[in-house]
């Protein structure tokens, strides 16, 4: 599946579930929440938690975490493209013309 692709299923996923109806301020919002949940689960990966009251996790667990918790950044992402009708690869492309001309 490609990002095009991807980005055409999250948003009808996000549709029939009713998510999609909150409004981008609230979803920027849950966008920072998961944001703050990739942190705690590199935090984890590098660092280690050090709580009496969480288990330790095997690290490949560890990294089924913090794949999760990207891919809970990226509808967020994907979901705030949708609502403003950007095309991600729309953003890939401008993004990648801006670091090249910039990095020369």
């Amino acid at each position: 599946m490609n990002i095009l692709e991807y980005q055409k299923w999250i948003t009808e996923f996000y549709k029939n579930r009713g998510w999609y109806d909150l409004n981008p301020f609230i979803r920027v919002n849950f966008l920072t929440e998961e944001v703050g949940e990739v942190s705690k689960a590199i935090r984890t990966i590098e660092i280690g938690r050090d709580r009496p009251d969480e288990a330790t996790q095997p690290k490949e667990q560890q990294i089924e975490n913090l794949k999760e918790e990207l891919g809970d950044v990226l509808d967020n992402l994907f979901i705030l493209a949708d609502k403003y009708e950007i095309d991600l690869t729309d953003i890939m492309e401008s993004h990648k013309d801006k670091l090249t001309k910039r990095y020369q």
